[in-house]
């Protein structure tokens, strides 16, 4: 047994922030006692809410104002804060401690900002096995804030028991500010700053998307009235309460009639796949792989060789590698 497991299991902050620092790791040694870290923990599970939304939507202080709803009612709250990095330095600003800076100093939450380190999908690359720690740890809610940079951030989804949407009113032509996939995934529309004078707005918004979710063919893992979409203050708290009720009501509907535990052995098979394909890419970074990619990269900005045709040379030469 490694010996992080146990302070992690009893729920030791310290003992889970460096057991995260260890996933993220790429080092081999770290890899491989991560992996053996993660093979000894027990089979906890919390209830796992994936949250993005456009920038500048307020999802810092919506996760906030939802967290601290959550712990006064005697719940464990992880926050996983995925922060975009710099394609040129490789650099994050990490800084959703300091925009949580209350639900950061609650000790029944933890948060944890993350690079995400050129990682498509709007999450990090090692955010499954975050959010399998956070749940040994004993937290009952895992809230997943993705980068928040629009329409490709349904990977979220392949991670979550629930994934939220969050939208702001008199956005222009809120309609086309999000495309059909990212609507299609979300199980919950919550329109943020519903007060003061955003407050009319709001619900002219929530009713615009309440009239586009009825056109979307119903899923097999939702009850009559789902998807919806709620009006909420992050601010005031308004609504929070009422989100918090629908979405428990529609987590237990689906434990009830079984589609929870399908969900999640879809997503058990998804990070399968997706640690599968990593693997794979990885092997084209070897010396040898490397060597050959950057030849068959100059006959082609040469002229010498056809991109398609020097790509099949080096599949039939890794294959052969394989092989041999």
């Amino acid at each position: 047994m490694d010996d992080l497991t146990e302070p992690l299991i009893q729920g030791d902050r310290r003992a889970l922030s460096r057991a995260i620092t260890l996933v993220e790791s790429t080092r081999a040694d770290h890899r491989d006692r991560a992996q053996r870290l993660l093979d000894g923990l027990p089979d906890r599970q919390a209830l796992r809410i994936g949250l993005s939304g456009t920038p500048g939507v307020g999802k810092s202080t919506f996760i906030e104002s939802f967290g601290r709803m959550l712990t006064g009612q005697g719940m464990r709250v992880a926050v996983l804060a995925v922060d975009p990095s710099s394609t040129r330095s490789g650099g994050s600003i990490l800084g959703d401690k300091t925009r949580m800076e209350l639900l950061s100093r609650d000790p029944r939450a933890f948060i944890r900002p993350s690079p995400s380190s050129a990682q498509l999908g709007g999450v990090a690359r090692r955010t499954r096995e975050a959010v399998r720690l956070c749940e040994a740890a004993g937290h009952d809610v895992v809230l997943i804030e993705t980068v928040g940079v629009g329409q490709s951030e349904t990977l979220v989804a392949q991670m979550s028991d629930l994934f939220v949407l969050l939208l702001a009113p008199a956005g222009g032509d809120e309609l086309q500010g999000v495309k059909r996939g990212i609507m299609e995934m979300a199980d919950l529309i919550l329109v943020n700053k519903a007060d003061g004078e955003l407050l009319s707005p709001a619900r002219r918004t929530v009713a615009d998307y309440a009239g586009a979710l009825r056109l979307l063919r119903r899923r097999i893992q939702d009850p009559d009235g789902f998807p919806k979409a709620l009006a909420v203050s992050a601010t005031t708290g308004d609504g929070l309460g009422d989100a918090w009720d629908q979405m428990r009501a529609l987590a237990d509907w689906r434990r009830d009639h079984g589609h929870f535990a399908r969900i999640r052995a879809e997503q058990a098979r998804d990070w399968f796949m997706a640690e599968l394909r990593a693997g794979l890419l990885a092997r084209l970074d070897a010396p040898a792989a490397r060597a050959r990619i950057d030849a068959m990269g100059r006959d082609v900005a040469q002229g010498r060789r056809a991109p398609v045709a020097a790509a099949a040379s080096v599949l039939d030469w890794l294959d052969r590698a394989g092989a041999d």
